[in-house]
């Protein structure tokens, strides 16, 4: 078995930007930029206004009250065509270019309008209330950085350095293979001895949630010919997902029968759990992860592997695995050789500090602990006992992939 520091390694060896596409902005939300972003113009694109009031010569209100003649007004969009003398006044609104002469704005409050006429109440400095050109940023600024994943925020900015079009990653092809004749799909008759299948659509909700797009091939049946023939629609595929049939079983065909058509195993058992027969191999020019059909271990050996296979196509730079530290919440016996992800609820201590308390029990056939767990605590191989109230690492859901 080796250890699941060294299995990421080797699979990340496999994996690289996919092609870029060209989308519409209002498509781009979500999606990973794949050319860096520059100003195409500067904002704002002359001083403005940043209130209503009366825009005015600093110099000529520095002692108040004083009145002022107002010689014109500008709205936001319009552009006064003339200049502030000595003794004059502009009516202004919020985003109006400043007047030419002006160097100043005198909020509406502190003033009171007459015929033709403001008297200033309140004395100010050049620069009061006046947006500069180029304070958001100016032409050629950078935006945000290829590899980004695009937030509303990102889009926004985007938007406003006037870019309809962007350059991003396009989403991964992943296809994915449930195996067994155990597993039927939700809604489909029972027999005696069969059970409902998750896998397929759990992993395709989780492609979709890495940015992935999922190719369901459907479940393969413990049949040689059938197996094989679900998994040629693989080709031209990023990434080939396989759940079950990864062990060395007599019923375990996956290894026998891909291998037959051709596929270059890397390795097959890591020491950790849940998830140990796990397998890496190439077939026919497309990586594939055959992660274990047990739905606990197919989930988190996603997280560990596939997600950051995933982040790779996208050229997403963040962490493959980012624990954080919290205070445990339940005491653990030592660890054995396999490093353990426990199943753990997340709160906040009446100290402020977050906490991951385990489940008492970590049966990896319990898709339930799964679905209401906030994330898994990480045990490294051979950790001694540890009690309650001591540092561990964790991997908080929530940091991992939204929506899981």
């Amino acid at each position: 078995m080796i250890s699941v520091a060294e299995a990421l390694q080797r699979i990340l060896k496999a994996f690289g930007p996919v092609p870029a596409e060209t989308v519409g902005l209002g498509e781009a939300f979500g999606r990973v930029l794949a050319s860096d972003i520059h100003a195409r113009v500067t904002q704002p694109p002359h001083a403005v206004s940043a209130m209503d009031g009366y825009a005015v010569r600093a110099g000529d209100v520095a002692r108040v009250p004083v009145t002022l003649k107002v010689i014109g007004a500008v709205p936001a969009g319009a552009l006064f065509e003339g200049e502030v003398g000595p003794g004059e006044a502009v009516r202004i609104f919020t985003g109006a270019p400043l007047p030419a002469g002006a160097d100043a704005i005198v909020i509406q409050e502190d003033t009171e309008a007459g015929d033709g006429e403001v008297v200033v109440k309140e004395s100010c400095k050049a620069g009061n209330y006046v947006r500069p050109a180029g304070l958001d940023f100016a032409e050629g600024d950078p935006g945000p950085r290829a590899g980004r994943l695009l937030s509303a925020r990102d889009v926004g900015l985007i938007a406003a350095m006037n870019h309809p079009w962007v350059q991003v990653r396009r989403r991964p092809r992943v296809a994915i293979l449930a195996t067994g004749d155990e597993v039927v799909m939700p809604g489909e008759p029972l027999g005696p001895s069969q059970i409902v299948s998750s896998n397929g659509l759990a992993l395709a909700a989780f492609v979709r949630a890495c940015g992935g797009e999922p190719i369901q091939l459907g479940i393969a049946p413990d049949k040689e010919e059938q197996l094989a023939a679900l998994a040629a629609g693989a080709r031209g595929a990023d990434l080939l997902l396989t759940a079950g049939g990864a062990s060395v079983g007599e019923h375990d065909l996956v290894q026998k029968v891909l291998g037959e058509q051709g596929l270059e195993l890397d390795f097959w058992k890591i020491a950790m759990r849940p998830g140990k027969p796990l397998m890496f191999g190439q077939l026919g020019g497309t990586p594939m992860i055959g992660l274990p059909g047990n739905p606990v271990s197919a989930v988190v050996c996603s997280l560990l592997f596939a997600r950051p296979a995933l982040n790779a196509l996208l050229g997403l730079d963040r962490p493959a695995h980012p624990v954080q530290q919290m205070v445990l919440g339940g005491a653990l016996p030592e660890n054995d050789r396999r490093q353990d992800y426990l199943r753990s609820t997340i709160a906040v201590n009446g100290d402020g500090r977050r906490s991951a308390t385990p489940y008492g029990r970590q049966d990896s056939s319990m898709l339930a602990l799964l679905a209401s767990a906030d994330g898994l605590i990480v045990r490294p191989p051979h950790a001694p006992a540890a009690a309650k109230g001591e540092l561990v690492e964790v991997l908080s859901f929530a940091d991992l992939v939204p929506g899981l």
